[in-house]
């Protein structure tokens, strides 16, 4: 199996926009398509609770004609056009598909942030872990989020085999940032939220990246749009993560980064694996 992972920040803006970063993220969608991957999880797709508009539909019928779509947005009480999945999947694969919610606190579950499905011998699930926030005022609401999810992982893993990616909005260890020291009370390199990650690898899991690739260094998926320089410099973070069931870690074949180009915020992810 080829499964690719993104976080495409507006998908509706990738789709239809004709800016200068919208034209960055359909060469981003070109070379996604180039791949042919089995599945394409991509997350922050800031669609409607309606979903994708007939337009969106028939663009991505143009740009991936073999797929089929699973789709999930936010909904009330949670903010419209906030956060989101979506999975394309080969037209002859046919999963099990699944919307779960976990008991997350505040409005965390239904702001579309979990999408599931299970094939016969594996589940493949993506996730958009919520942010902790400016100020970290969502930290301790993302702390419970990380356990409830943790959980959540471990159920499908004593079922079967699990295959599970997304933004975790975490950087796990200092040489997954450029600049850890400057960074130890930001969003997504306290304390809390390491731990979180960490706690849920001891469920099970592998960082498929890290399994292969050990302790390299400069290795990252996001750099900030703030900084016109970030990528430049690959002042970075890697957020994004493929991961899978410990026991079946030997049949990982690759975990990378897919070249976004010039364009800055997310790249995408891509797993190899033979099961």
């Amino acid at each position: 199996m080829k499964l690719i992972s993104w976080n495409i920040d507006s998908l509706n803006a990738a789709l239809t926009s004709t800016s200068p970063r919208a034209l960055l993220s359909q060469a981003v969608l070109d070379t996604l398509a180039l791949h042919d991957a089995d599945i394409i999880a991509i997350q922050e797709t800031k669609l409607s609770a309606t979903g994708p508009s007939k337009k969106h539909l028939e663009i991505l019928s143009e740009r991936f004609p073999a797929y089929d779509i699973a789709w999930r947005s936010s909904v009330e009480p949670a903010r419209k056009g906030y956060a989101g999945t979506m999975f394309l999947y080969k037209k002859e694969l046919t999963p099990v598909i699944t919307y779960p919610e976990i008991g997350a606190p505040t409005t965390m579950d239904v702001e579309g942030r979990i999408i599931t499905l299970e094939f016969d011998n594996c589940f493949v699930t993506q996730v958009y872990t919520p942010n902790a926030g400016d100020g970290l005022r969502r930290l301790a609401e993302r702390q419970i989020w990380d356990e409830k999810y943790a959980d959540y992982l471990a159920e499908l893993d004593a079922v079967k085999p699990v295959l599970a990616t997304g933004d975790f909005n975490v950087a796990h260890k200092e040489i997954d940032l450029a600049h850890p020291s400057s960074n130890r009370q930001s969003p997504g390199f306290t304390d809390e939220e390491r731990l979180g990650f960490s706690n849920l690898l001891a469920k099970g899991f592998v960082d498929t990246f890290r399994y292969l690739h050990g302790d390299v260094l400069n290795a990252y998926t996001w750099w900030a749009q703030r900084s016109k320089t970030s990528k430049i410099n690959n002042s970075g973070w890697r957020i994004d993560y493929w991961l899978t069931s410990a026991r079946i870690a030997k049949a990982i074949k690759r975990s990378e980064m897919i070249d976004s180009g010039t364009r800055q915020d997310h790249a995408p992810i891509l797993l190899e694996i033979d099961l």
